[in-house]
């Protein structure tokens, strides 16, 4: 199952672990352990922000999605399962609206 995950970073401490030359390889290996299909820095309402599709086969791993965000960096961090259209159209939303509708 895919999954958007969103984590918003507080500034502290990404200031000081930027500061301090860190962030890049701390994010460099958090991607290396996730291996998300891609991934994009943002900002939203003021605080750093990284946006990324992941593939979730199994959903006990989602707690190794969250927690280097969160313990590392404080991170607020969401899940959204997603989809791509070719799966929108597997879930046969017309049987579904005559069914329910």
């Amino acid at each position: 199952m895919r999954m958007l995950v969103t984590a918003k970073f507080p500034h502290e401490p990404f200031n000081t672990m930027t500061r301090k030359g860190e962030v890049g390889k701390v994010i460099n290996k958090i991607m290396e352990e996730l291996k998300p299909e891609t991934v994009y820095f943002t900002e939203i309402k003021g605080h750093r922000t990284a946006m990324m599709i992941v593939d979730v086969a199994d959903p006990t791993k989602v707690p190794m999605i969250g927690e280097p965000w969160f313990l590392i960096f404080n991170a607020d961090v969401s899940y959204h399962v997603v989809m791509k259209p070719d799966d929108l159209q597997k879930a046969n939303l017309d049987a579904l609206g005559k069914k329910w509708g």
